[in-house]
């Protein structure tokens, strides 16, 4: 039986996180860029560890208004400070819970931006300098993860499968219907699709090559605990378990 890593978004302020964590395997915990105070991040690190869920660093834009979800233009040096302070941050009060980091997963229009814009992806590499120990998530094919293996970075290739992908693999933009898949039963198909046979079906209809070892379901899709019940209940069928 094939084991799976699911990873979830949280400590964005949704407030599901005791449903959801009993349910992943993995997580990426606001670090207070676009969501998240010292607060929520030591009491979702807190419920993490008592899951025994894997615990990632989820740094985003400085941009709680918009929830990260939007480009920043903001300078070299800004951008790099951002997303350092979040990070160390985030471990200070990591250490103090006594957990440990298990990845950095960089979120929302940050993570769509480095997978495609070369300059960006090596500033947020030159930000997270000091954690180039700790393994990062990033998509398949994308523009990070050639750079970050160049400085020769533990990697973790990630997949959605609660969001629709266009041809070129870019997520199709949130501002449009199809951006998400809320049906657990759609979901399934996606992730099983991705699992077995290394493929996506884009929107415009086509099977495209993609590598995951993990999937992401958002933990503030209005469905994301009916998702993961759903998956958990109906993969073992297709010979895969979400490993803890």
């Amino acid at each position: 039986m094939k084991a799976i890593d699911i990873n979830c978004d949280v400590g964005e302020g949704v407030g599901n996180e005791p449903q959801l964590m009993p349910l992943i395997s993995s997580c990426n915990i606001a670090c207070g860029g676009h969501a998240g105070d010292t607060e929520t991040i030591r009491d979702t690190i807190r419920l993490a560890i008592k899951n025994k869920v894997r615990i990632g660093a989820h740094p985003g834009y400085p941009d709680k208004i918009n929830f990260g979800r939007v480009k920043m233009y903001i300078s070299s040096e800004d951008l790099k400070n951002a997303i350092s302070g979040q990070l160390l941050t985030f471990c200070k009060i990591l250490n103090e819970e006594n957990g440990q980091l298990h990845h950095i997963k960089p979120h929302g229009a940050l993570y769509n931006v480095i997978a495609i814009d070369q300059k960006l992806a090596n500033i947020f590499l030159d930000a997270i300098e000091a954690f180039q120990h700790i393994p990062l998530y990033v998509p398949f094919s994308s523009v990070i993860q050639r750079e970050a293996k160049k400085r020769n970075l533990t990697l973790f290739l990630e997949a959605f499968a609660d969001r629709n992908y266009q041809s070129d693999l870019s997520l199709v933009s949130r501002k449009e219907k199809n951006a998400l898949i809320e049906s657990p039963k759609e979901v399934l198909l996606h992730v099983k699709r991705m699992v077995q046979k290394d493929q996506v079906l884009s929107v415009e209809g086509y099977l495209k090559e993609i590598k995951a070892d993990t999937y992401c379901v958002h933990g503030d899709t209005p469905s994301a605990l009916k998702i993961l019940m759903y998956l958990h209940e109906q993969l073992s069928k297709y010979n895969i378990r979400i490993k803890k």
